[in-house]
């Protein structure tokens, strides 16, 4: 019985985790859901969601209110982002799926709470950031794993890629982040690719506000000089 009261409520929450996330990660919708809601019932979900401050509304619902969907919104809306941002970490899409469903889980059990000195996506990477650090300090070493050996890897990463970032443009500038240094990638990937501002790409990444802004003119430079090389200009950069 004592088993049974205490972690019974997180195996209730790693169900409804894994689930939502199976659930994003395959695409598959479910038509007659919509089809028992009413009409009301719609309008009130549809204002809630626009009314949702970067997640931090849909977090509080979960933890304040017992709501499910708060969470399952939270996955849905950040899942993809916030793997090609861990992917810059460990260079391998399938541990920054794993690492990126750790981040889930420990906001579905542990419930930790945002102060909201930052933005609730701020809030979520810097979880996520954490993570994927101690995931590599346990591997004792930094390694990048190159896609170009692994035409399966490749293949899925490329097309995840192709969901998130849409124009082709972006999708040879993300190709050429993959040959930077690995800082390079993980600031210019927040600030261009996730709009982070300067300040909050420095709270994610735990560095002053002025390296931020050094690392973001060295990561430019290093980029342009990239895309050059392959034959691409960025009028961006």
């Amino acid at each position: 019985f004592f088993f049974f009261f205490f972690l019974f409520p997180f195996f209730c929450a790693f169900w409804i985790i894994r689930t939502a996330y199976n659930i994003q990660k395959s695409g598959v919708r479910f038509p007659p859901f919509s089809c028992v809601i009413s009409e009301g019932h719609k309008r009130r979900f549809a204002e809630r969601r626009k009314s949702m401050d970067n997640g931090a509304s849909s977090y509080r619902r979960f933890c304040n209110e017992g709501d499910d969907s708060g969470l399952v919104e939270i996955i849905v809306n950040y899942r993809d982002g916030l793997i090609l941002y861990l992917n810059s970490f460990v260079g391998n899409i399938h541990i920054a799926e794993e690492l990126a469903e750790d981040t889930f889980v420990l906001l579905g059990t542990k419930k930790p709470k945002d102060k909201g000195t930052s933005s609730f996506k701020t809030w979520l990477y810097t979880i996520g950031r954490n993570i994927a650090i101690n995931h590599l300090r346990r591997r004792s070493r930094f390694s990048l794993v190159s896609v170009d050996d692994c035409s399966e890897l490749e293949s899925e990463e490329e097309s995840l890629e192709a969901a998130v970032i849409k124009e082709e443009q972006k999708i040879s500038v993300h190709r050429a982040l993959k040959k930077l240094k690995p800082e390079y990638h993980q600031v210019l990937w927040l600030i261009y690719f996730e709009n982070f501002s300067n300040k909050e790409a420095a709270k994610i990444m735990g560095k002053s506000v002025h390296n931020i802004e050094t690392l973001v003119y060295r990561a430019r430079k290093s980029l342009k000089s990239q895309l050059e090389t392959e034959g691409f200009t960025y009028e961006k950069l």
